[in-house]
């Protein structure tokens, strides 16, 4: 089997877990490709609530190697506290491997992005300051911090101390904000290096050589297409590229080791922070939405802003990713709904737009041209199989697909395993595992 992209078609919060899931049993790689702890899954074993920023959902299974790419931005603290959580659950972290190439975030960096956010005030992007951005520019001004230095003692103190120094620089002089304690930083550098050092590797040559070998790979990307830091709704994206290019340069791949991308929609649209969101209900509709599709933010807690499907930019994601098939996750919240939207198209004074705008402006102020469907009105989180769907359910499901050009290939009405519907012909054992996929359960 070929090496297997799954993104995000939406603002993220699409679900990704469960799918990645749905697939782990036929792979032997899982990577992670860009992004930081500003993205996650939550996951309910054994009674317990765990949930990973970081480390790929692949690590829950013992034949899988979870890949950390070159393209992740790793916090140390909360990798090693999710590598406890793991191990104090009875999961090895064994098979867990961390890009040499990899850009650390370090304390300074989340200081700094806080600072930022707070000095635009109502102009804030809504960043989860985490210190993403931050360390991400580092990485541009090729000033950063990565995984490699931390197998070296010597050139972690020096390369370390300097960089605390010019952001120290920038806390106390730009912002009139107290400094870090640059020793006691290093410090805590030097103990997440002892605990970091040996997982750290050369991850592109690990995939190239399951690729080589006929082994299959699953591409993670965290958040969605229109968080995209060159493609999406600029500024309010994230500082990477979670579209399914960014899986090539995110771990060392060419495009030629990509043969499926499997793109993730909601049956409906979220979206966590600011920025323009056409179809978005701030009603009762939107509440609806919110309270059974359990919409909180993994990582920021934060209450997702709900509104109906909007093809425009679903069309926009599948273009920009060169999806092959869809999976359509919580097809089961839109079931209180008797009557459904979706907006097919955007109206800009006088003019229609068929296509995303090119220009932010038109974007942020464009309307929605939406069709009504008739809902189903009936429970189908028990559905597995396409015929045990309601017709209406079913006219939905081929909209969508009619409308994004592609297939849809796999269906969720709910967060079990066993509360997925196959369509793409082949066999998946959709039998209940020891832990739950739990992507929308608040922090």
């Amino acid at each position: 089997m070929p090496g297997i992209v799954l993104v995000g078609a939406q603002w993220g919060d699409e679900g990704k877990g469960k799918i990645t899931d749905l697939l782990a049993d036929d792979m032997h790689v899982v990577a992670r490709y860009q992004g930081g702890n500003n993205a996650g899954h939550t996951i309910i074993y054994q009674d317990k609530v765990l949930k990973l920023h970081l480390i790929p959902s692949g690590i829950l299974y013992p034949h899988i190697i979870s890949v950390i790419g070159n393209g992740v931005v790793v916090n140390p603290a909360v990798i090693v506290q999710e590598m406890d959580e793991l191990n104090e659950l009875g999961i090895s972290t064994e098979n867990l491997r961390i890009s040499h190439n990899a850009h650390i975030i370090l304390r300074c960096h989340e200081v700094l992005d806080g600072l930022s956010e707070e000095s635009r005030g109502s102009f804030g992007l809504g960043t989860t300051r985490r210190g993403i951005g931050p360390t991400y520019a580092d990485k541009a001004m090729r000033v950063g911090l990565r995984m490699q230095d931390l197998v070296y003692p010597r050139i972690l103190e020096e390369k370390g101390r300097l960089l605390f120094k010019l952001k120290n620089e920038m806390i106390a002089g730009l912002y009139q904000a107290p400094p870090l304690d640059i020793d006691e930083e290093m410090e805590k550098l030097r103990h997440y290096a002892d605990r970091l050092r040996p997982y750290i590797d050369d991850t592109s040559l690990i995939i190239k050589s399951a690729l080589r070998e006929g082994k299959n790979v699953l591409f993670e990307g965290a958040q969605g297409t229109l968080l995209d830091l060159d493609h999406g709704t600029y500024p309010y994206v994230t500082s990477s590229n979670p579209t399914a290019g960014g899986a090539c340069t995110g771990t060392g791949v060419g495009p030629r080791d990509i043969e499926e991308i499997i793109g993730v929609s909601k049956a409906y649209l979220t979206r966590v922070g600011s920025g323009p969101f056409p179809t978005e209900q701030s009603n009762e509709i939107g509440e609806a939405m919110q309270k059974l599709g359990q919409e909180f933010g993994t990582t920021t807690g934060r209450v997702r802003r709900c509104g109906w499907l909007d093809t425009v930019l679903l069309r926009y994601a599948v273009r920009i990713n060169t999806m092959t098939s869809l999976a359509v996750t919580k097809l089961d919240v839109l079931s209180q709904f008797d009557t459904i939207k979706a907006c097919v198209r955007y109206k800009y004074g006088d003019e229609l737009f068929e296509e995303f705008p090119v220009h932010q402006e038109i974007f942020s102020r464009c309307e929605p041209v939406y069709v009504d469907m008739p809902g189903w009105g009936i429970d189908i989180s028990e559905a597995t199989t396409l015929e045990e769907l309601p017709p209406e359910a079913r006219s939905y499901l081929q909209f969508i697909q009619e409308e994004a050009g592609i297939p849809v290939k796999i269906v969720s009405v709910g967060p079990e395993r066993r509360q997925t519907i196959v369509i793409d012909g082949g066999e998946r054992r959709l039998e209940e595992r020891k832990f739950l996929f739990q992507d929308d359960l608040p922090l």
